[in-house]
């Protein structure tokens, strides 16, 4: 996208079939909009004098280019920082004598502009503004759900962290130093041989060092073999309206969140069928939505790790980015990621059409063969822009090669029983039944959410 995406902070390659998409909703409008609005609240893209002084800025953001290799780094502090311990996975060692994980950690700022101007300007974007400034219960949500894009990313900052063991032996390491984007990304060992798959490690702030933020995630071990599903978010497990620009805004700051229609039975009965299998989520979202989305999926499905964007986008124009271009390559990365720790697991791959979901499953299966059991599509029908995405066409050549007893295209997840009955064998038929009646919990689901409010 040139210069316009090199100054939201994204440069990933956008598919024909989102420049179409991102043309049709006059993404780049909306995205200037925003960006334009932000910048009069006193919330200006990766910079802040709230906090820090401006040479202080530049200097640690110069030393976030350094990353991991970073000499000068510092520890985070409770007085300035924030710091997000993301929920991981823990796989066995090519020995399997050990277990690794790959740690993220978020580092941020406390305080940058001001979040009252900058959620106005938000409901202002979104044709919301008398009726949020209306409403104070609104006008909150707007504001919790947009803190992570106010603060300021803290690049060149270090958490000394202890993983707790049932062995007794303390892992001890250093998340950090963060990048320029305020993230930290480091493959660290958590267990030895006595560890068992399905434990959970916790890993905390270490109490040893003081003056440190409290940070809390956690660690599930999952032995090589059994089954995992891979899912997209946005759309698929949970309405975001990724075509729509406006409709992006108003479900990720301006609503409760709510999950697609009977997705939450169909998952519990994905989890009962397959075993308790390894579940992750791949999102394009950006990294500041994580305790939302977090919070959201562990309310509503089972919890997995969650993957997004590794970087901090600080502005909202970015967030519209972020979810619709470069795509595929993101996920696919991703993916690629999740192979290489689990090659011998059998996966089932869930997605849906506003993306580029079909083409990046499609690519996984054929260089992985044997790797991808099943592929679902989310045909998304509630959403606009979507007569070319929803195209029989779009599928069957994203699909070409591949049987149609791996992959399919459903509206309700009931259609799929016969097709998930013949991918498991005959084994699972009892699938068949369970599918059949799983959609009467669907009421009950939908007076809960009326009283939702899904935030941090």
């Amino acid at each position: 996208m040139g210069a316009v995406a090199s100054a939201f902070g994204y440069n990933m390659a956008e598919d024909p079939l989102e420049t179409k998409a991102r043309k049709d909703a006059d993404f780049l409008k909306y995205e200037m909009m925003v960006f334009e609005k932000l910048t009069k609240a006193g919330v200006s893209s990766m910079s802040s004098t709230a906090a820090l002084k401006i040479p202080s800025v530049v200097a640690e953001g110069l030393l976030g280019f350094l990353g991991n290799r970073n000499p000068f780094a510092k520890n985070a502090t409770a007085e300035r920082n924030i710091v997000w311990i993301l929920d991981n996975t823990g796989y066995q060692s090519s020995t399997a004598t050990t277990w690794k994980a790959e740690f993220v950690a978020c580092f941020f700022q406390h305080g940058r502009g001001d979040i009252t101007r900058a959620a106005a300007g938000i409901a202002d974007a979104m044709g919301l503004d008398g009726e949020a400034g209306a409403s104070e219960e609104s006008r909150k949500l707007i504001e919790e759900r947009l803190k992570p894009f106010v603060d300021a990313v803290a690049p060149a900052r270090s958490l000394p962290v202890v993983i707790d063991s049932s062995s007794g032996r303390a892992f001890r390491h250093s998340l950090g130093p963060s990048n320029l984007s305020g993230i930290s990304d480091q493959i660290f060992e958590v267990g030895d041989y006595h560890q068992q798959p399905g434990n959970d490690l916790h890993t905390t702030t270490d109490p040893n060092v003081q003056g440190l933020p409290q940070a809390r995630g956690t660690t599930r071990l999952w032995g090589p073999e059994g089954f995992g599903v891979i899912s997209d978010i946005d759309d698929t497990i949970k309405i975001t309206m990724t075509p729509d620009p406006v409709g992006i805004l108003k479900t990720t700051f301006a609503e409760p969140a709510q999950f697609t229609s009977h997705m939450p039975d169909f998952y519990k009965i994905l989890n009962e069928q397959l075993q308790n299998p390894a579940w992750f989520y791949v999102s394009a979202s950006p990294y500041n939505l994580y305790p939302f989305l977090r919070s959201f999926i562990h309310k509503y499905y089972p919890p997995g790790q969650i993957f997004l964007r590794d970087a901090s986008w600080q502005t909202l124009g970015g967030l519209l980015g972020s979810l619709t271009t470069g795509t595929k390559q993101y996920k696919t990365s991703q993916i690629e990621k999740i192979h290489s720790w689990f090659p011998r697991r059998k996966f089932i791959c869930v997605g849906d059409s506003t993306q580029m979901d079909p083409e990046t499953y499609a690519a996984a299966y054929k260089n992985h063969p044997g790797w991808i059991a099943a592929i679902y599509i989310r045909k998304v029908l509630d959403a606009p822009h979507m007569e070319d995405k929803n195209k029989e066409e779009r599928f069957k050549k994203a699909f070409e090669g591949i049987p149609d007893t791996v992959w399919k295209v459903f509206i309700l997840p009931d259609e799929l029983k016969d097709h998930f009955s013949h991918v498991m064998n005959q084994a699972h038929v009892n699938i068949v039944n369970d599918l059949s009646c799983f959609s009467c919990g669907q009421d009950r689901h939908k007076q809960q959410l009326e009283k939702d409010r899904v935030g941090f």
